[in-house]
């Protein structure tokens, strides 16, 4: 027998092979994590669990305490360090000096809305006067296109500033070069060359820019050009530019940040954790407005940011006014902001309602077209009486349920499909999208690589399945096959406290790349299981010592998952989730968010 330790991520967490969800359990872990995890501890003084968090996700023993305290001072690169920042910095600020009349043109979520609304505010300290055009999703898609910029020149534009948009759009800024108004672009999702005509185009992830700030969303970039542009003005003594407080728009940017779903990591993750700070102050009369019409309690979180406030402000451009999200972050009259919140609430509402039921006649098709979905590598569905704004969010529940890539298309009666799709993590979707243009199966199409938008012609649906599938089957099989769960440690009911959440928090904010903490509770008994609500399931679990603790699995009933808490009063089982604080009636309660469960021995 050999004496060789045994790598505890080769081995099943718990001897969780196959949970009820079917994944199999493994450390997040390997030895020299554990390694790790145990110096941090150590050195930091800091509880096992939230130093195994912190090993987790590749933090160094050294830079540990740095981590726990991001700080823009530290995270932020210079701004000129951006290819084109210098330039479209000079630009705004000479746009100032001379008082110009300037449009921004954004995208129609949240991303888009809040760098809009930055530049907007920017504008106006300085007395610049500026409007936000923001396209329709339905009638106009995504970008700039050359009948809306002419239009903005028509009203009297001398600079357009396009944000969250541009780097691809080179017959609407050619349409502004013919009429000799600049065009700003500020933007961070993927392009290639050659580029469209501008004054600059400041975007991280061009081929040539070396800052290494391509993770930033389209807001985070924004931030940093305003930095440069108030750099300027203060060179040249513009008074205006001592009383900037561009600190207190960080609740903007944090906003963008999370709902946009970048990684949480560098200056992401200052952005995010110091916007949290000016958010609770409620300084912004329209996010105020929008926390207080959401029901908030507590302080907020991000997790309040990409929950309650992301969906209200996307129902606006997906089934409403695309522009009230921006409107919404803008405004300081605090009557006007109830109003926007109020419509903004009922517009989620009415999404809502109508994701559940196109929810209903998709997982009809998928069973129509693919059975379980076990033999497909990708879904695809598609009908002529879906909103295409809804499209994306169809498309990321289909992709939770049957843990593959996903696409919805929504076709218009003359055959013209616009469609979303959601990918799973290790495949890029994006570059399957593009792939398909070069092919001609697609009108148009791109993103990155866990979301991509396409619009296609109904003939071409069959062709466009067949070549998804070609592609995705090399690689989507082997991914869902090793689907995993990856666990931080385990703990009982009674280790359950605030105080542990406080101190786990302090490693957060957590997103993408830097994944909620994932605990598992060994061997507790069902004390009660109910449904609430449509398809949550809430239970009681108990330890052997007595202590409980409750959790709920959302959107669990009529899974297998659902089924084994349901059904399984008095039984042991092992569960696995993320711990967090649930306020009710002004108490502060520890809460288990269900994640997974299995039989427990």
């Amino acid at each position: 027998m050999s004496n060789e330790p045994v790598d505890p991520i080769s081995r099943a967490f718990l001897n969780v092979e196959q949970s009820a969800s079917g994944q199999r359990w493994v450390s997040r872990l390997d030895q020299a994590g554990l390694n790790r995890a145990m110096a941090i501890s150590q050195i930091h003084g800091l509880p096992d669990i939230v130093a195994r968090v912190l090993a987790g996700r590749d933090v160094p023993v050294d830079g540990a305490m740095v981590f726990l305290d991001p700080t823009i001072r530290n995270l932020m690169p210079d701004p000129l360090s951006l290819m084109d920042c210098a330039a479209a910095a000079a630009r705004l600020a000479d746009a100032v000096k001379r008082g110009e009349r300037v449009a921004i043109f954004g995208d129609y979520d949240v991303d888009g809305a809040a760098s809009s609304a930055l530049l907007f505010r920017f504008l106006r300290h300085f007395g610049v006067t500026s409007e936000i055009y923001i396209p329709d999703r339905i009638f106009e898609g995504y970008g700039p296109n050359p009948a809306a910029i002419n239009q903005l020149i028509d009203r009297g534009a001398q600079l357009i500033v396009t944000v969250d948009c541009g780097s691809n759009s080179h017959e609407s800024l050619e349409a502004a070069q013919a009429r000799g108004v600049d065009v700003v672009v500020i933007d961070h999702h993927q392009l290639a060359q050659p580029y469209p005509p501008c004054r600059a185009l400041v975007n991280p992830n061009r081929d040539d820019d070396l800052s290494g700030q391509g993770h930033l969303c389209a807001a985070g970039v924004v931030y940093l050009v305003l930095v440069a542009t108030a750099r300027l003005l203060r060179e040249v003594k513009d008074t205006r530019a001592y009383t900037l407080d561009l600190l207190g728009w960080l609740d903007i940017v944090a906003l963008a940040t999370v709902c946009d779903v970048v990684p949480l990591k560098g200056l992401n993750r200052a952005y995010v954790v110091k916007g949290l700070l000016v958010a609770r102050q409620m300084g912004n009369a329209g996010l105020a407005a929008l926390f207080r019409k959401a029901g908030l309690g507590g302080p907020v979180t991000a997790y309040h940011f990409g929950f309650l406030i992301g969906p209200r402000i996307n129902a606006g451009g997906r089934i409403g006014d695309a522009a009230l999200g921006s409107r919404l972050l803008t405004i300081e009259d605090a009557a006007e902001a109830e109003e926007i919140a109020a419509r903004l609430d009922e517009l989620n509402r009415e999404r809502q309602a109508m994701e559940a039921a196109m929810l209903q006649e998709a997982e009809a098709e998928v069973m129509a077209e693919y059975g379980d979905g076990e033999n497909a590598s990708v879904i695809i569905t598609a009908r002529e009486n879906w909103h295409p704004g809804i499209a994306g969010l169809l498309a990321s529940r289909l992709k939770e349920r049957y843990r593959r890539p996903a696409f919805a298309i929504a076709f218009d009666p003359m055959g013209k499909g616009t469609g979303s799709g959601r990918s799973i993590s290790g495949f890029d979707l994006g570059r399957m999208v593009r792939a398909a243009v070069d092919e001609g199966i697609l009108a148009k199409g791109g993103g990155h690589a866990m979301a991509a938008g396409l619009t296609v012609e109904r003939a071409n649906l069959g062709r466009l399945r067949a070549f998804f599938e070609e592609r995705a089957a090399k690689v989507v099989p082997g991914i869902v096959a090793a689907h995993t769960l990856k666990i931080d440690g385990a703990l009982g009911a009674s280790g359950a406290t605030l105080e542990l959440i406080d101190r786990l928090e302090s490693a957060g904010p957590y997103g993408a790349g830097h994944p909620q903490p994932v605990l598992a509770i060994p061997a507790h008994r069902i004390r009660d299981a109910r449904l609430v609500g449509t398809s949550h399931v809430k239970v009681t679990l108990e330890a052997m010592d007595g202590a409980r603790l409750d959790g709920i699995a959302f959107r669990a009933a009529e899974t297998p998952m659902g089924d084994l808490l349901l059904n399984g009063r008095g039984r042991n089982v092992h569960v696995a989730g993320s711990l967090g604080a649930d306020f009710w009636q002004g108490t502060r309660r520890v809460q288990l968010r269900i994640l997974d469960a299995a039989p427990a021995p």
